[in-house]
């Protein structure tokens, strides 16, 4: 596999506004162990191996086990997850898969339960930035295993 073009190269006052994005959502009170779930998560729905290479070594990082990250695709099937987390997991599939789903009540209600307002919209935030980084991978075809943390 081949990269097919660098946009950080191409395109650095796009990227950078991307990369302000990212830091805006770590400047945020969102727990990091949480911010790399959703980013594995949703990296895992949408295929990009690059992401899953870089936020699974980001998470083993800051600490998470290696049995919740290799758990993560089937969470809803393990005990090694808190409510809250279970809620931004979920909340992270129905915003990823959007076409699909359109974020039903049930799963926002749920969420918004566990979340105050602004942490909630933080956490909206950060799904909706790994899904674009994804989308920029995936298409250029990034390649995985050169990201280290």
């Amino acid at each position: 596999m081949n990269q097919r073009m660098n946009i950080q190269q191409l395109e650095p006052k796009g990227y950078e506004a991307m990369s302000g994005l990212e830091r805006y959502i770590r400047s945020g009170s969102i727990p990091v162990s949480l911010l790399e779930l959703i980013k594995i998560r949703s990296s895992q729905i949408n295929g990009c191996a690059f992401c899953i290479d870089m936020h699974t070594k980001d998470a083993r990082k800051y600490g998470e086990t290696e049995q919740r990250i290799y758990a993560l695709n089937g969470w809803r099937e393990t005990p090694f997850f808190t409510a809250e987390e279970r809620a931004a997991l979920a909340l992270t599939e129905s915003v990823t898969l959007l076409a699909d789903t359109h974020v039903p009540d049930d799963v926002y209600e749920e969420a918004a339960r566990h979340f105050e307002p602004n942490l909630l919209a933080q956490i909206i935030m950060a799904i909706v930035t790994i899904n674009a980084w994804n989308r920029i991978a995936v298409t250029t075809r990034m390649i995985p295993g050169t990201y280290n943390p």
